[in-house]
């Protein structure tokens, strides 16, 4: 079978909690283009889950364990990645801790909800997390 369909992706937006205390969510500084702020993330590999694929890929890029909140919704434009068409499953999850970056991650960090800075943001991940501001 010679099927082209967009790669299947997974973007996760990982509140922080201190205790019981809200601090932020989690960006990273990605070290491989599009440079930029985004939401931690990356492929869905063949026999995987989209589920176990979100765990795997925030663990690496962050180095933290989220647990899944609920699916934020299916991201598919063909020009949200300039490297080719992608089709992403956004989840929020929950973590504690501090985020080292890892893997195409260069950095992590928790940024509180008024300092994101949208304007450094690569992808769709402006509209995702304007998106996600919407529903709280």
């Amino acid at each position: 079978m010679n099927i082209k369909t967009p790669f299947l992706t997974v973007d996760g937006i990982i509140k922080i909690f201190e205790e019981d205390k809200f601090k932020g969510i989690v960006l990273i500084k990605r070290k491989n283009p599009p440079i930029g702020l985004a939401l931690p993330g990356g492929f869905v590999e063949v026999g995987e889950r989209v589920e176990e694929a979100l765990i795997r890929e925030m663990k690496e890029e962050t180095s933290l364990d989220v647990t899944i909140e609920r699916l934020l919704g299916v991201y598919s434009d063909p020009k949200r990645d300039p490297r080719f068409h992608t089709a992403s499953c956004v989840f929020i999850c929950n973590a504690k801790g501090i985020p080292k970056g890892g893997d195409d991650a260069k950095e992590a960090y928790i940024y509180k909800l008024e300092e994101i800075e949208y304007d450094l943001m690569v992808f769709d991940h402006a509209k995702i997390l304007k998106d996600f501001l919407e529903k709280l």
